[in-house]
């Protein structure tokens, strides 16, 4: 049986101010750093066989702070990289509104039919968390941890289901929220979403799904 730790990284600034990241390389804020800390901790005791990070700062650093706790070395997945927001990345979620107000409706009614000019698809990022996925069954049966991003573990999520990418806003998953998967009998079945029991010692609201 192969079990699957989806990880999204700890909090950017960018996440606080509500900017499109995409595949901007942003690092892990303060707290984004403390996040990945408690993660690493609270993980530390569970026999991980292997890391597998986005290239990006953000879920690299969060990735390598887990793996200290088990002297592992990082896998550098390029499949894992961020959804390429195109035009949209580094402009924040109001100017996104007001300067590309089309697309922007399409983007939350409708995901799956939205391409953000010079980026991507959520077909395009799913065609990438498959072979990450085929990788993964391939080559390991015990724990593994993935640590992407918002986007990027939204589609991994829908994919693992068997769900289309129009279910993209029904799902949810935090800053270091984890999502944890079990394969056996040729399907994945998911047995927890969005845990982020163990931030609850640091301060403050959750921030909105952005």
């Amino acid at each position: 049986m192969t079990e699957i730790i989806l990880v999204r990284h700890g909090e950017t600034e960018w996440n606080v101010a509500e900017v499109f990241r995409g595949q901007i390389d942003i690092d892990l804020s303060a707290r984004g750093v403390r996040q990945a800390e408690l993660l690493a901790g609270y993980l530390s005791t569970s026999a991980i066989e292997a890391i597998y990070s986005s290239p990006l700062k953000r879920a690299l650093k969060t990735a390598e702070i887990i793996a200290n706790s088990h002297n592992l070395k990082v896998n550098v997945e390029p499949d894992l990289i961020d959804f390429n927001f195109g035009r949209w990345q580094g402009l924040s979620h109001q100017e996104v509104k007001e300067k590309d107000g089309d697309l922007y409706a399409r983007w939350t009614a409708h995901p799956e039919k939205a391409r953000m000019p010079g980026g991507e698809t959520l077909a395009d990022v799913r065609k990438r968390v498959i072979r990450v996925r085929n990788k993964v069954i391939e080559n390991h049966r015990g724990t593994i941890v993935i640590v992407g991003h918002r986007v990027v573990n939204k589609v991994m999520v829908c994919a693992l289901l068997g769900l289309d990418d129009s279910h993209f806003w029904k799902i949810r998953q935090d800053t270091c929220g984890i999502s944890i998967f079990t394969y056996q009998n040729e399907q994945f079945i998911l047995t927890r979403h969005n845990d982020t029991s163990f931030l609850k010692s640091i301060v403050g609201a959750p921030l909105s799904d952005f």
